[in-house]
C-alpha cells in the first residue's frame, strides 16, 4: 500500500461462501482486517471462520439477509470497517448499495456508482461500447418497449433473435427465439425470469449469432485515469448461458488479442472505469469479427485463471486499488502458461443438472503442482437449498493446454465428494470429449453435446 493513511483498515465482505473467504485471504495479505456476515443458514460455512470478526446478517433466504443493503450498511459501521467489498452475485453489481456505501463514509472496493449504472445496464454500455468504435453484435439501441416492437426488430434483421435481460447476467432472463410465433411467449418468459432476478423486467434483444467463441478480457482501472487489460479468457463451455468451464489465455489469434484488449480499455477509459470488471465479446468462428456484448462491473467467478498465468492478484490489486494505488507497473504483463477452472457445484448432471443441496459427508481435493482449488466446503457441510450451487472452483495450470488437460484428469481423478450428487463425473467425461481437446468448441457445443447421455466413467490418468 501506498499510504497508510489511504489504506483501510476494516472492510466488511459482503458476501458469502468461496468468494468471501477469497477475499478475506486477499485482504490479509494486504494488512486490512476483515469482518464477515452470515445467514442462519451459512453458520458452519467456512468463510465465517477465516474472517476476524464474523456477524449475523438475518434468515436464511437471500431477501432476508445477503440482499438487506440497510442491514450490511448498519454492520459495516457498528464493526469500524472503512470499506466494503461485495465480491460478486447478491449486491455486487447495485449501484444504489455502492452508493449507500460511499454516502456513509466508506469506501466501495468497486467502480463506482455512475460506472456501474452505465456499464452494468446492457443497453447504456451498449451505446458506450457504440460511442468509442468498439463493434457491437446487431440489436436494439435500447430497451424494446413491447412485442410490436420485438417483431418488427426481427422482420427487419431475421432469425434468430437473443432477448437479454437488461439489468442482469449469469443467464438469467436470456432466451433465443427461433421465429415470430416463438416471439409473444418467449418474450413473456424472460420477462418473468428477469423480473424475479433482478426486480427489472426491461429486455433488449439481438441477433443470435450461432457459432461463437466466448471471450472476455480482464481489466484493471484507477482512480488516475489508467486502464490495464490483464488477459483474456474463454468461457465458451456454457449451460443455458452460464459459464461451466473457463481457460486463459483464450485460443484466437494475436491480432484479435490485441484488438479485443484495445477495445475492452478504450471502452472502460471512456467511462473513467475504476477496480476490477470484465469486457465480453462474442468472436464469430466463421469470421473472426469480434462483437461486445456486456461488461461486468465486478471481480468475475472465473478470475483465477487469469491469475495463475498473469501473477496478478486480481482481489489484492481491488483493494490496493480502492486505496488509491496506481497500477501502472501492470503494463507490462505477458501470460506465462495455460489454466483452466472448472465449476464444482452441487448438481446432478443425471438428472439435467437438478440442485441437489444436502450433507457433505466426505469432502477431499486433490492437490500437487499446478493444482489451485478454492472452495468453501468441509466434511460435514451441509449445502444449503437458498443460494448458487457451487462447491468449488478447481483451477489447473501447465506450460501449456496440453499439460493443464493433463494435470486436470488427474486432479479430477483425485477429487472426492461424498453424500450428494455433483459434477465431477460430468468434468471428467468433458476431457474425454475430442473437442474440447483439441479447442474447437463453440458456446453451442455443450448443448448439443449433451442432448444425448453423459457417461460419468472414470478418467484414466
Amino acid at each position: 500500500m501506498s499510504s497508510a493513511a489511504a489504506r483501510p483498515g476494516r472492510v466488511l465482505i459482503a458476501n458469502r461462501g468461496e468468494i468471501a473467504v477469497r477475499i478475506a485471504r486477499a485482504a490479509r495479505d494486504v494488512g486490512i482486517e476483515t469482518v464477515g456476515v452470515f445467514s442462519d443458514a451459512d453458520r458452519e460455512c467456512r468463510h465465517v471462520r477465516v474472517v476476524d470478526r464474523a456477524v449475523c446478517i438475518g434468515p436464511a433466504p437471500a431477501q432476508s439477509s445477503y440482499l438487506k443493503p440497510d442491514a450490511l450498511v448498519h454492520v459495516a459501521e457498528a464493526t469500524g470497517c472503512d470499506a466494503v467489498h461485495p465480491g460478486y452475485g447478491f449486491l455486487a453489481e447495485d449501484a444504489d448499495f455502492a452508493q449507500q456505501v460511499c454516502d456513509a463514509g466508506m469506501t466501495w472496493v468497486g467502480p463506482t456508482p455512475e460506472s456501474i449504472r452505465t456499464m452494468g445496464h446492457k443497453a447504456a454500455a451498449r451505446a458506450a461500447a457504440m460511442s468509442v468504435d468498439v463493434p457491437v453484435v446487431p440489436g436494439s439501441d435500447s430497451v424494446i418497449a413491447d412485442v410490436a416492437e420485438a417483431i418488427e426488430f426481427g422482420n427487419r434483421h431475421g432469425y434468430p433473435l437473443l432477448l437479454k435481460a437488461s439489468a442482469g447476467g449469469g443467464g438469467k432472463g436470456m432466451r433465443i427465439v427461433a421465429d415470430a410465433t416463438d416471439l409473444p411467449r418467449t418474450l413473456s418468459l424472460a420477462r418473468q425470469e428477469a423480473a424475479g432476478a433482478f426486480g427489472n423486467d426491461s429486455m433488449y434483444i439481438e441477433k443470435y449469432l450461432p457459432r461463437v467463441r466466448h471471450v472476455e478480457v480482464q481489466l484493471l482501472g484507477d482512480a488516475d485515469g489508467h486502464v490495464v487489460a490483464i488477459g483474456d479468457r474463454d468461457c465458451s463451455i456454457q449451460r443455458r448461458h452460464q459459464k461451466v468451464v473457463e481457460e486463459a489465455p483464450a485460443a484466437v489469434p494475436e491480432t484479435t488479442r490485441r484488438a479485443m484488449s484495445s477495445a475492452a480499455t478504450r471502452l472502460a477509459a471512456s467511462v473513467r472505469y475504476r477496480n476490477a470488471g470484465t469486457v465480453e465479446f462474442l468472436v464469430d468462428v466463421e469470421t473472426g469479427a469480434f462483437y461486445f456484448i456486456e461488461m461486468n462491473t465486478r471481480i468475475q467467478v472465473e478470475h483465477p485463471v487469469t491469475e495463475e498465468v498473469s501473477g496478478v492478484d486480481l482481489v489484492a490489486w481491488q483493494l490496493r486499488i480502492a486505496a488509491g494505488e496506481c497500477i501502472e507497473e501492470l503494463t507490462a504483463l505477458e501470460a506465462r502458461g495455460h489454466a483452466i477452472e472448472f465449476r464444482v457445484t452441487a448438481e446432478d448432471p443425471e438428472r439435467d443438472f437438478l440442485p441437489v443441496p444436502g450433507l457433505i459427508t466426505e469432502f477431499e481435493i486433490p492437490g500437487g503442482p499446478g493444482i489451485r482449488c478454492d472452495s468453501h466446503v468441509t466434511d460435514g457441510y451441509r449445502v444449503p437449498p437458498y443460494y448458487d450451487s457451487l462447491l468449488a472452483k478447481l483451477v489447473v495450470s501447465g506450460r501449456d493446454r496440453e499439460q493443464a488437460i493433463r494435470r486436470a484428469r488427474r486432479a479430477l481423478a483425485e477429487f472426492r465428494v461424498g453424500g450428494i450428487a455433483n459434477t465431477i463425473g460430468f468434468h471428467r467425461w468433458l476431457l474425454q470429449q475430442p473437442e474440447f481437446i483439441e479447442g474447437s468448441h463453440t458456446t453451442a457445443y455443450l448443448s448439443d453435446a449433451l442432448s444425448g447421455s453423459i457417461e460419468t466413467q472414470e478418467v484414466p490418468t
